[in-house]
């Protein structure tokens, strides 16, 4: 027999403080009743076809299944193909769904959660149908920090501007992007600065373009890395990449997977008149981000 779940229902973007609360809920709701805890969400934003646009996300789907998992302790994530057919869904057969399909033994959702058809369904709504189906439903208010209520799209809009502090007080974390390592132009070597060259992905929000204080993990090790977002405009580069500068790591890094950590921001991206130039300038950053992580 399939284990009964209690599950945190939403998209989750950037898996944020208000996120926290709907997971800590569904969290202690599933430990109270003997049940796993989960999330049910969908592979997909739906406002890329319910707007016909896909909003620039926050995370990759695999880091935010990877925080979900880990740092939420959520013992499974359930994803949904948000298809017509599910954008077409009455809000009462998707309820009927999560009760028949995925043996749903209580529901966390947000104050502003809307479901269904033209968002038909609401919270008030959920609550009712949980109550005549004898399901408890816990409902979580919208968190606020600074009488700013906490949102993806206001996240989005401070990682763009690059105003990375207030943003990681927002998340309740650093912000994180994991990709793989690909082959660059190697200037970094010349310079004594190895770099890794990542490539931003394209379903992700692009971080405003200049140095940025990091941590890096790799293959179960962490180091501190000086993080350049953008295009390299003193060697005349064009496309946005992601490079970490990872300070006392002496190694190979070409096609291995790193996942950053993004904490501050540093400087603009500028074009310096030298190589040496700007080789001074990493120099400074490194010396920067040292001393930021020095109570961190």
């Amino acid at each position: 027999m399939t284990e009964r779940t209690i599950y945190a229902l939403g998209f989750f973007d950037g898996v944020h403080i208000g996120h926290a609360a709907l997971l800590r809920a569904c969290r202690r709701m599933a430990d109270e009743q003997g049940c796993k805890a989960g999330v049910l969400t969908f592979t997909t934003h739906p406002d890329a076809l319910v707007l016909g646009k896909m909003p620039a996300l926050i995370n990759t789907s695999a880091d935010r299944k990877r925080m979900l998992l880990e740092r939420f302790s959520m013992d499974v994530v359930t994803e949904l193909p948000f298809d017509r057919a599910m954008m077409e869904l009455s809000w009462q057969n998707f309820f009927r769904l999560l009760i028949t399909e995925h043996h749903t033994a209580g529901l966390v959702c947000g104050a502003d959660f809307r479901f269904g058809s033209r968002g038909a369904g609401n919270a008030r709504l959920l609550e009712e149908a949980c109550k005549a189906e004898g399901v408890p439903c816990v409902v979580v208010q919208q968190q606020k920090i600074d009488g700013i209520p906490v949102s993806s799209t206001y996240i989005r809009k401070l990682l763009e501007e690059g105003q990375m502090e207030q943003a990681v007080r927002f998340l309740g974390h650093p912000h994180m992007l994991t990709g793989t390592v690909v082959s660059g132009r190697k200037l970094g070597r010349t310079l004594g600065i190895p770099t890794a060259n990542l490539h931003l992905p394209p379903e992700v929000v692009c971080l405003r373009h200049g140095v940025y204080a990091c941590k890096v993990r790799i293959e179960g090790r962490q180091y501190l890395a000086v993080t350049n977002v953008g295009t390299r405009p003193t060697v005349g580069g064009h496309r946005t990449t992601v490079e970490p500068w990872l300070l006392d790591f002496d190694g190979e890094l070409y096609g291995k997977e790193l996942t950053l950590e993004f904490y501050e921001f540093l400087r603009p991206e500028q074009k310096f008149p030298s190589l040496e130039a700007l080789k001074e300038e990493i120099k400074k950053n490194a010396v920067q981000v040292r001393k930021i992580f020095q109570n961190k």
